[in-house]
């Protein structure tokens, strides 16, 4: 940011922005030279092995002979943006007995509220195991009506979010994918009343 041009001394174009005049002079830390080294290697064993997270880097790292620790690892990973890849539950499994409602979307310009509500189910990586998360929310507003966790993939969580959400307002349009939860009786015949 170049600001000596202007008229002003450094100071009153700092006050004029709300700014500390050492805003004006930081100069940002760059990595050191051990750091982008390390960095390189992780980049490389992450090439072999996407699986590695934090943890497992940290240990290999260890293995291989370099003095590091999980908060660091963690700090490189995150700024080389660098995540392990593994398997994740899959949330949409459809039941072939049930019914498939047709996409009414495609090509619709939503504009108000309570036209179109939708909801999906996602999943929350926890110590031990997940916890599932359903919520709801208006697709004009983007304004989240209800959720609930819980820790299995029974329909009944998703009936009790849609009852609660169901108390501020009807939907014109109900959008969901075609998961069993979604598309069994108990969920649609809330719908339907």
């Amino acid at each position: 940011m170049d600001l000596s041009h202007s008229g002003l001394s450094i100071r009153q174009q700092c006050d004029l922005l709300g700014l500390a005049r050492s805003t004006y002079y930081h100069q940002p830390a760059t990595e050191t030279a051990e750091n982008l080294k390390l960095m390189r290697i992780m980049d490389e064993q992450h090439m072999k092995h996407p699986e590695f997270g934090r943890r497992m880097m940290t240990a290999w790292l260890a293995l291989e002979g370099h003095d590091t620790n999980e908060k660091r690892i963690r700090r490189l990973m995150k700024k080389m943006g660098l995540e392990a890849i593994y398997r994740r539950p899959r949330t949409t499994i459809a039941n072939k007995a049930h019914k498939i409602y047709p996409y009414l979307l495609r090509g619709l310009e939503v504009t108000y509220p309570n036209q179109v509500w939708c909801t999906d189910i996602t999943y929350i990586p926890m110590a031990s195991g997940f916890m599932y998360l359903v919520a709801i929310m208006d697709w004009y507003s983007r304004h989240v009506l209800a959720w609930q966790l819980s820790n299995t993939l029974e329909g009944s969580f998703c009936n009790e979010t849609l009852e609660e959400a169901l108390e501020s307002g009807r939907p014109t349009i109900f959008n969901t994918d075609q998961g069993a939860q979604f598309t069994s009786q108990a969920f649609t015949s809330i719908l339907e009343k």
